[in-house]
């Protein structure tokens, strides 16, 4: 499958991009800088641009089958998300690609009942407030378009799994869940969905 990956040189898109590849998908990698994934292979194509730019967005969407957000900031305020979502929605209704995968969080929309006091009022509610309303806005932009979506909602991310079974598609108002997934095992889990309908225009929660 061709794919169009957003947020490729994050912590969650470069492992997508190292399994998509692993897999034979044939791999457009979105981001600024996309040289700084350091990986060279005959079906990864580096697309240098702003997700901000719709013409840009445009160009690394025409001819895929299938896209996927994971687009990250370092800043604790703006709307990088939400906008660069747009523009994407934009171009794939522009090309009829259909399939969308976007990674949001977990604690957005009725996920907020899975989570604890910290992460419910000192984290979200505070110190990352302002990212949690731009996943809302994202999540809301994606359910509106006319688009095959999955919305994932990965809990707070670790670096190794450990060899842990991680849990997905739990109730709202599940509380048994450590509230934490690694990098690896969520790129894992969204690229499953690419060629899955189960949860499809769903948004399943990920964590262990």
């Amino acid at each position: 499958m061709k794919i169009t990956i957003f947020g490729a040189t994050g912590s969650v898109g470069r492992h997508l991009v190292e399994k998509s590849l692993a897999q034979g998908h044939q791999v457009t990698a979105f981001a600024r800088n996309p040289y700084a994934l350091q990986i060279e292979h005959p079906n990864l194509l580096l697309f240098s641009g702003d997700v901000l730019d719709q013409r840009s967005v445009s160009f690394a969407i025409k001819g895929a089958e299938g896209v996927m957000i994971c687009l990250g900031s370092a800043k604790l305020t703006g709307r990088l998300r939400s906008d660069g979502t747009r523009n994407i929605i934009n171009a794939m209704e522009q090309h009829g690609v259909k399939r969308l995968i976007c990674q949001s969080s977990l604690g957005a929309g009725d996920s907020r009942a899975n989570l604890n006091f910290f992460w419910k009022y000192l984290m979200f509610g505070m110190l990352l407030r302002f990212v949690m309303k731009d996943h809302e806005i994202q999540e809301a932009m994606v359910r509106k378009s006319k688009l095959d979506w999955t919305i994932i909602r990965p809990a707070a991310f670790i670096d190794d799994a450990n060899g842990k079974g991680y849990k997905h598609g739990f109730a709202a108002n599940d509380r048994k869940l450590t509230l934490k997934i690694a990098r690896s095992d969520v790129a894992e889990f969204m690229l499953k969905q690419i060629n899955d309908n189960i949860y499809l225009r769903q948004s399943p929660g990920l964590s262990y």
